[in-house]
């Protein structure tokens, strides 16, 4: 009887044991949601953030004013209002005028004022020579003034101003508060009284007698003394003039004198003309008696 040939005898395998995950690997394989979220959100704020640098690479001044707009609007929240505005150096300059320039008020936010612009308004007042401004947080704004020195009264066509010595108009009113000041008069007498008040400060023996300063025709300078004599000054040699003019004091007493005027316009003469004597006043003739 032939013989089969034996079949293949089947050998079971063992499954080898799964293999344990790393820890690394489970932390990641819980995580991957949370990470994959993350990651979106990194994205967006990377594209964002480009395209932000990208605005500001292109306009310099964009965080400028989100940075302005931001501090704007936290200015206007509690305890970042003005709550003061305290003015230092004032003396004459009015008060109102200044609180006008400033340019803002209590209550507003201290955040929206500009120094810079106030200085600036403030500077552009007649009174103020110089103004330094400040914001003090929370709520103070703070301004020093340095006032214009008053030089002179100017009279023009009856009207009385204090100007300084550029000429600018300082006040029209309450002109006594500045003390004795030079008088100048004239039109565009305030504009170059400067030299010719300097010129008699340097000789005190005539300024004592000066009155006022008369500017004739915009071109040259009278001085008016105290007794009414008038003293014609050459047009362009005011200092050799009033040397002369004080030597002749000093040597013959010539201010002393009843004087209606002494000219000095001609470089080689000196033309002085003396008051006249008042006339006595006629006797009224004694009535005539009536026929009776």
């Amino acid at each position: 009887m032939a013989r089969k040939p034996s079949e293949p005898t089947t050998r079971t395998r063992t499954a080898p044991p799964p293999k344990r995950p790393s820890a690394t690997r489970l932390w990641f394989k819980k995580r991957r949601a949370w990470l994959r979220g993350i990651g979106m959100v990194t994205l967006a704020g990377v594209t964002v953030g480009a395209g932000v640098l990208g605005v500001i690479a292109l306009d310099p001044m964009a965080r400028v004013r989100e940075t302005t707009s931001w501090l704007a609007e936290l200015g206007r929240g509690p305890g970042l209002s003005v709550q003061e505005i305290r003015i230092e150096g004032r003396e004459f300059a009015p008060r109102e005028a200044l609180l006008a320039a400033i340019g803002i008020t209590p209550g507003e936010a201290i955040l929206d004022f500009e120094p810079s612009a106030a200085k600036q308004r403030l500077e552009q007042i007649a009174w103020v020579e110089t103004a330094h401004v400040e914001r003090r947080l929370p709520g103070t704004i703070l301004i020093r003034i340095t006032e214009r020195r008053a030089f002179a009264v100017w009279q023009r066509e009856g009207r009385f101003s204090v100007i300084d010595r550029e000429g600018r108009v300082m006040a029209t009113e309450r002109l006594e508060a500045f003390g004795p000041l030079p008088l100048v008069v004239g039109i565009g007498a305030e504009r170059v009284a400067a030299p010719m008040v300097d010129l008699l400060r340097s000789t005190p023996e005539i300024a004592d007698r000066v009155q006022a300063i008369i500017r004739v025709s915009e071109r040259r300078w009278n001085l008016r003394l105290h007794n009414g004599a008038d003293i014609l000054l050459p047009e362009g040699h005011e200092e050799a003039a009033i040397t002369r003019l004080a030597e002749l004091q000093a040597r013959d007493r010539l201010l002393d004198r009843p004087l209606a005027a002494v000219d000095m316009r001609l470089p080689d003469r000196l033309v002085v003309r003396m008051q006249t004597a008042p006339q006595p006043t006629p006797a009224s003739s004694p009535a005539r008696s009536q026929r009776g």
